[in-house]
């Protein structure tokens, strides 16, 4: 099929907004981000910061290790690092450049107990407000909805930006998703002018495969990847693919949640989701003596598809956003295995009626086995698919078709897990852990 000037336009503009570099798990990022910018708009080093984030936020960023931090977690370290070393200019890169000098400044900051913390009782799941206060000066920046759109930014009481936005629409100050579906992902994979993808997919194989091969050669987080390959090797698990792409996987989730600095390149929001998406395509496609431009139209199904269904699902969610990317996974394993749309189509929704009561409870090492379990049920949905064997419509939650599913999803996570995503932050805040 030919494909229209504008639907091209729409696609390519998704792209460009979702597959993008961060280094460092996007929630404490996004608030070193806000620290940043308010120090920049104050034009000075604050003496002291005050924050409030959404329940999300709390969740995603309470343990997870912020990157060239030397191993500190938390908003309050997040936060300092962005105020004090931070270079808003970069966005997701903010703290890329934080050496060992300038974080004596910051735990000196910290220990000082300048920086306060406090929920904000907000319906709108990715919720960031940092004031910055520089003796009689300060500065308010507002971030909703996703890691880099300021809304609002106040110095000195003046309004200086106010940028309308939905607080219903996670979506709002992004390009209209309703564009995407998977018949139109799938034919836009086989047809594309690769010209027009290449760049950015090779940047999603060359920083997501470094860091999954620093995880399997380093220690971090519970080293599932490694784990996984010491255990191929040792004759415990067998040598085959499902083994090895779950294990590449891991291992870069293993490093990134343990504050590895090497930058990955993320999908809706999410480096997890990012690293899920392709590293079990590439180390398919290595195993398998795939072309490079084949893999390309893969990964651009694989992360498109996690858009569209995360679309569904929401920015920050009790579901977990790795179970929407392993769905994408399932249909891209059945594309490269040659499948036509009604093959990947299923594969996605055996997987999406298998795992999909999988929980999010925040960034950690956890992550890593999540994924894992992504993997290897994506490899399964999409044997499963190739041999005409697929979850029927009543089965569950299974919807009449792919789309139909993917909506079914989409409610489950916002309406039924909404209840589950309070329940999850009350026991992750009297956990006690730091």
């Amino acid at each position: 099929m030919t494909f229209d000037r504008e639907t091209l336009g729409k696609v390519l503009g998704i792209i460009s907004e979702e597959v993008v570099p961060a280094e460092g798990c996007t929630e404490p990022v996004a608030l070193a981000y806000v620290a940043a910018k308010a120090r920049q708009v104050l034009g000075e080093t604050p003496d002291r910061l005050e924050v409030r984030v959404s329940g999300n936020m709390i969740k995603n960023v309470k343990s997870v290790i912020v990157p060239n931090s030397g191993g500190l977690a938390g908003i309050e370290v997040a936060a300092a690092m962005g105020a004090l070393a931070g270079d808003p200019d970069r966005e997701l890169m903010v703290i890329s450049d934080v050496c060992d000098e300038d974080m004596k400044a910051v735990r000196a900051f910290l220990e000082k107990d300048r920086v306060s913390v406090a929920h904000e009782p907000t319906n709108i799941k990715l919720y960031i407000k940092i004031r910055a206060f520089a003796g009689e000066n300060s500065v308010s920046v507002e971030v909703k909805h996703t890691h880099t759109n300021v809304t609002e930014v106040a110095k000195n009481g003046k309004v200086l930006l106010n940028r309308a936005c939905k607080d219903t629409d996670f979506n709002s100050p992004l390009t209209d998703r309703e564009v995407l579906s998977i018949r139109l992902i799938h034919d836009m994979a086989k047809e594309i002018d690769l010209a027009l993808i290449r760049p950015v997919f090779e940047k999603v194989i060359a920083l997501n495969g470094r860091i999954a091969e620093e995880g399997l050669r380093g220690s971090y987080g519970v080293n599932l990847g490694k784990c996984i390959m010491e255990n191929i090797r040792d004759g415990v698990y067998g040598d085959d693919q499902r083994n090895r792409s779950a294990a590449l996987a891991a291992a870069g989730s293993d490093a990134r949640m343990s504050g590895c600095p090497f930058p990955v390149m993320t999908t809706s929001g999410s480096g997890n989701q990012g690293m899920a998406a392709s590293l079990p395509l590439i180390r398919y496609a290595k195993d398998n003596d795939i072309d490079e431009d084949i893999l390309i139209r893969a990964l651009f199904f694989s992360h498109l598809t996690t858009v569209h269904i995360k679309t569904r699902v929401g920015r920050l969610s009790a579901f977990c956003g790795v179970i929407c990317a392993s769905a994408a996974v399932s249909g891209a394993i059945a594309f490269l295995m040659g499948g036509d749309y009604p093959v990947v189509g299923a594969a996605i929704v055996n997987t999406l009626g298998n795992i999909s009561g999988v929980i999010c409870d925040g960034a950690k090492a956890s992550c890593a086995m999540k994924i894992a379990t992504g993997v290897y049920s994506a490899f399964d949905g999409a044997i499963l698919s190739f041999n005409k064997r697929t979850l029927d419509f009543g089965d569950g939650i299974v919807g009449e078709d792919v789309e139909a599913t993917i909506a079914n999803i989409g409610e489950l996570a916002r309406s039924g897990m909404a209840q589950t995503d309070e329940v999850i932050l009350g026991i992750m805040t009297r956990s006690g852990k730091k």
